[in-house]
């Protein structure tokens, strides 16, 4: 058996899955597939993390074609990622996306690994702004106990990857242009399921 078929063989239940999957959204609408092929206007950025117990579509109640999504560990906008910048400048300039939304999560591992004392290879070095955070916001975090601090470090990087987004080329050019664009700051619950507005949109 080839290495091909081997994972062919691995992957069998997922195909299954999308199989069945396609046959229901059809049965549902038999034009499904065709309408998504045709256009791709989503009013929405996501940029969220990469975890897989948040995903974007479905804890808004959206279908494919309504939310364009980047996702990284941690939900992190660092200004010398290009593929971040390239995914921002691509919906706001071409789709015209009207919000981008950073989503954080309570429970993230990402921030728990930022704050780590000791090194955790290479991610340490890509989650070193939520560290900055940390350190910066230290007299505020001192005050609550473990979980409490580290649900605040969550919205802590919401809140600072908003002001990153808003402060790139791509955003400020499209206010300049006088495109409308809000950049919102939102914090998912996994123990409940539910989105909070964290309350620090920015707009022109």
């Amino acid at each position: 058996m080839t290495d091909l078929e081997t994972s062919a063989g691995e992957l069998a239940p997922l195909f299954a899955n999308n199989r069945h999957w396609a046959a229901d959204r059809l049965r549902q609408d038999p034009r499904y597939f065709s309408r998504l092929v045709g256009q791709q206007s989503p009013e929405y950025l996501w940029i969220g993390c990469a975890d897989s117990r948040v995903p974007a579509n479905e804890i808004m109640g959206l279908e494919p074609g309504e939310v364009f999504v980047h996702r990284n560990v941690a939900n992190l906008v660092i200004h010398s990622d290009m593929n971040c910048l390239s995914v921002l400048q691509y919906a706001v300039e071409v789709l015209k996306v009207r919000h981008v939304i950073v989503c954080g999560h309570y429970g993230c591992g990402g921030v728990a690994t930022a704050v780590e004392p000791r090194s955790c290879g290479l991610i340490s070095n890509w989650l070193r702004p939520i560290r900055e955070i940390a350190e910066q916001r230290a007299d505020e975090l001192a005050l609550l106990d473990v979980p409490g601090r580290l649900a605040r470090l969550c919205e802590l990087n919401v809140a600072r990857q908003v002001v990153n987004v808003a402060n790139t080329t791509v955003v400020q050019d499209a206010w300049q242009r006088g495109q409308a664009l809000s950049v919102h700051g939102l914090c998912y619950g996994l123990s409940d399921g539910l989105l909070r507005d964290l309350e620090v949109t920015l707009s022109a």
